[in-house]
């Protein structure tokens, strides 16, 4: 079983010798993984798709929320003392229903969020490499250039893999793009937003609030980020429930067992 935070390439391949036949990743992403590297040896490379789908759908809602209403600031006044009583000017966040929700990549955790923001949104934007039918005709999702969706989106959540094409998707042009009162959700992966433009972005009022579950170089976090406003930090619980993780467990073994066999993993993707 290979931990997603931990890069599977050459080197450990090589240590783990030729009798490695299966890299079986705890996660639905493998980019911490390989894959060319693992083909050059024989070695099959495994996932776990699906099962952890709602679980990180419905955490990038309680980030959106999170960062909407300004909970985990208030929290930490109300904790520390800071609170002297209602303000009524203080925390005053944005209310989401009717809002337009703009999401990065349509695919199995974009569109399961976009199943559970759906009550609240007035507009559903998303970007996908294709068009999604089913999500156009049941969610009433119209897709749209990345462009569009920054700057006509009062959220923005990203669901798209951490592959080359991506690293810096979200940037200091991107993040100055959106609306100044906009939140970014990301629980896709770190290097998909630059970091300390963000934080830049934040500290300047450029957008209005961030949620993060992920980060580039984990478990370390940039100390802009922990020092910004209007951000609230979560270290990579996506998939942190107990469904869930039972779930990724079970398909890990049934990858492994399978390749111990001599079959096919039913969840390989290289």
């Amino acid at each position: 079983m290979a931990d997603p935070t931990v890069p599977v390439d050459a080197e450990l391949l090589d240590a783990a010798g030729a009798t490695l036949r299966v890299v079986a990743n705890f996660a639905v992403g493998y980019d911490n993984v390989d894959l060319d590297a693992c083909r050059a040896r024989g070695v099959s490379v495994a996932n776990t798709p699906d099962v952890l789908t709602n679980a990180t759908a419905e955490l990038a809602l309680a980030l959106t929320l999170a960062a909407a209403r300004r909970i985990t600031e208030a929290e930490t006044d109300l904790r520390t003392g800071a609170w002297t009583g209602l303000e009524p000017g203080g925390y005053l966040g944005l209310e989401l229903s009717g809002a337009t929700f703009g999401i990065v990549g349509m695919g199995r955790i974009g569109r399961r969020y976009a199943e559970l923001v759906g009550p609240l949104a007035g507009e559903i934007l998303y970007t996908s490499r294709a068009p999604k039918a089913e999500a156009e005709r049941e969610l009433g999702a119209a897709k749209v250039e990345l462009e569009e969706l920054l700057r006509r989106a009062d959220v923005v959540s990203l669901h798209v893999p951490g592959v080359s094409e991506t690293a810096g998707l979200i940037g200091r042009d991107e993040l100055r793009a959106m609306k100044p009162h906009a939140i970014l959700v990301n629980t896709a992966r770190g290097p998909l937003v630059d970091a300390e433009a963000l934080a830049e972005a934040l500290r300047g009022g450029e957008i209005g609030a961030a949620g993060l579950d992920v980060y580039e170089n984990e478990p370390n976090v940039p100390a802009a980020l922990l020092e910004a406003a209007r951000c609230v930090l979560l270290p990579h619980i996506g998939s942190a429930t107990t469904r869930a993780r039972d779930a990724m467990a079970v398909l890990v073994a049934d990858n492994v067992l399978a390749a111990l066999r001599g079959d096919e993993p039913p969840n390989r993707v290289a």
